[in-house]
C-alpha cells in the first residue's frame, strides 16, 4: 500500500531522513518509535505530501505522491485521516459538530451526516458527550473526538502523530483500544510514539528510528532503543 523508496530529506546542512526504504501493507498497524529528532514526524509529512523528499520517492497504491498535480493532492489526502497530539478541535463547535464539519468539508449530505456522526460517536464511546464543547471535555475525550473526525470519511489510512503524548495512562489505554478496534475493521494505522507502554499494548510491528535512519524493524512489537 505504502512504499518509501530510498527516501532522504535534508533541510540545508541537516539530514532529517537518510536512505529510508520501507513498505507498509494494507490493514497493518505500525508503530514508529525513536527519540525526538529521530525523523518520525518528517516521515509522516512526506507521506502526507506536506514535504517533498530530497531524494527517493514515496508511493501510495503505486502512485508517486510527489508527482501528483495540485488538483489531485486534495483527493489523495482524503485517503489519510490524521490525528495529532494537540487534538486541533474547533473550540466553538460541539463534539458532534467537530466530526460533522469533516463531512461537510467533503460535500456530504445532511442525511449522511445525520446517519454517520452518531455511529462514530458510539464507536469512540462518546455518544453522551455529543453536545459538549471541547473545553468541557477531558484530554482523552478530546482525542477520541479527534479520532472520530479522522475516520468519519472512511480513509484507507489513519496517521496518528504522538496521539497519547498529552494523556494519562487510563486515557492512553482507551485511545490505544479504539485505534486497535479501527484497525480490526480494516483501516491501516500508523502511529508515532515515545511510549513503550503504547507499543507493548498494540503488540504489532515496530519501526525504531535513530538519527534519520531505520535502526530496527521488528514484527513482534518490540520497543528497543
Amino acid at each position: 500500500m505504502i512504499y518509501f523508496d530510498r527516501v532522504s530529506k535534508r533541510y540545508g546542512p541537516t539530514t532529517a531522513l537518510e536512505d529510508i526504504t520501507l513498505s507498509i501493507a494494507p490493514k497493518e498497524f505500525l508503530s514508529i518509535v525513536g527519540h525526538s529528532g529521530a525523523g518520525k514526524t518528517t516521515l509522516l509529512k512526506l507521506l502526507l505530501a506536506e514535504e517533498r523528499p530530497t531524494d527517493g520517492s514515496v508511493f501510495f497504491e503505486s502512485v508517486d505522491v510527489n508527482n501528483l498535480p495540485l488538483s489531485a493532492l486534495h483527493h489523495y489526502r482524503r485517503k489519510i485521516g490524521t490525528v495529532f497530539q494537540d487534538f486541533r478541535l474547533i473550540p466553538n463547535k460541539t463534539a458532534y459538530e467537530n466530526i460533522a464539519f469533516a463531512m461537510e468539508a467533503t460535500g456530504r449530505s445532511d442525511e449522511e451526516i445525520a446517519s454517520d456522526v452518531p455511529y462514530i460517536l458510539e464507536l469512540v464511546n462518546l455518544a453522551d458527550k455529543a453536545s459538549h464543547f471541547p473545553d468541557q471535555l477531558s484530554g482523552g475525550e478530546k482525542q477520541r473526538i479527534a479520532i472520530g473526525r479522522a475516520i468519519i470519511n472512511q480513509p484507507d489510512v489513519i496517521v496518528a502523530d504522538e496521539p497519547t503524548g498529552n494523556l494519562d495512562p487510563v486515557n492512553t489505554y482507551e485511545i490505544v483500544e479504539i485505534l486497535k478496534k479501527i484497525n480490526s475493521m480494516g483501516t491501516t494505522i500508523i502511529i508515532t510514539t515515545h511510549n513503550k507502554g503504547v507499543v507493548d499494548a498494540i503488540g504489532k510491528r515496530v519501526i525504531t528510528m535513530d538519527a534519520g535512519k531505520i535502526a530496527r524493524d521488528d514484527a513482534g512489537g518490540k520497543y528497543v532503543l
